[in-house]
């Protein structure tokens, strides 16, 4: 008797050709949705948090835009260095010019790159510019100013010392009052006025008067503008900057 046939049943099954190829499509696909669901947030959402956004995209480090600003940085994350300091002069320029008040008064704020870091003077003229003449009282432009700085500054960790000079004209006011008490004076009144309005009260390092110890205008000791108040934000120093020779200290202020 013959041996039954024997048959075998294949299943069929597309796996080979394209069994997996819906997951991929389908993964795309889900990608291009979520990808379409954030545009449509940001494009909603506040410049403060595009800006965050999309600064992270361009540096995921943290040392893209600075939320909320229009300065490098992202919080703690940044620290201004030696190369930093020329973009920041820029910015905070810009940042004066856009203030319709403060434009005209280009001529009596200086912007400097030094060894200390970026020097930001504020110069007197021969009415008074930002100061009651003979007064530590800070006028409407000089607060205006101030106000603008510490706002933008205090974004920063970096540290900040504040310098107050006058001309070579001897003071003529009440008693023993002399330049050194009316440079120390005006330097303190900045340095409360910009705590008060943004700076952190850890972000001082030094108050500074020096009287008429160091002329801005050496040949021209009654000039006006070296009676100024000025704000140096300090760089933080790299590997490569401590490699190199480190800047001598500035010299300290007399003391009644």
């Amino acid at each position: 008797m013959p041996a039954p046939p024997i048959i075998i049943k294949r299943k069929a099954s597309h796996d080979g050709h394209h069994g997996g190829a819906w997951k991929v499509a389908y993964a795309d696909f889900v990608t291009a949705m979520m990808a379409l669901f954030i545009v449509l947030w940001l494009m909603n959402s506040s410049k403060q948090v595009q800006e965050a956004v999309g600064g992270y995209f361009k540096d995921p480090t943290g040392k893209s835009k600075m939320v909320g600003t229009d300065m490098s940085g992202a919080g703690e994350n940044f620290k201004l260095t030696k190369n930093d300091l020329s973009q920041l002069k820029e910015q905070l320029q810009k940042r004066i010019q856009s203030i319709t008040e403060l434009e005209k008064l280009q001529k009596n704020i200086e912007m400097t790159v030094t060894a200390e870091g970026l020097r930001i003077e504020l110069l007197e003229s021969e009415k008074g510019t930002f100061f009651d003449r003979g007064s530590s009282d800070l006028n409407a432009s000089g607060r205006e100013l101030l106000v603008l700085l510490a706002q933008q500054l205090g974004q920063l960790p970096n540290r900040i010392s504040v310098e107050g000079h006058t001309d070579a004209k001897p003071y003529t006011g009440k008693g023993n009052y002399t330049n050194w008490e009316l440079s120390t004076d005006r330097a303190n009144a900045a340095r409360r006025l910009m705590q008060q309005s943004g700076l952190r009260s850890d972000q001082i390092s030094q108050v500074r008067g020096f009287a008429d110890q160091r002329l801005r205008t050496p040949q021209d000791p009654l000039e006006p503008s070296n009676r100024r108040i000025s704000i140096i934000v300090q760089y933080v120093s790299t590997e490569a900057d401590s490699e190199g020779s480190s800047p001598a200290p500035a010299n300290e202020s007399k003391k009644n």
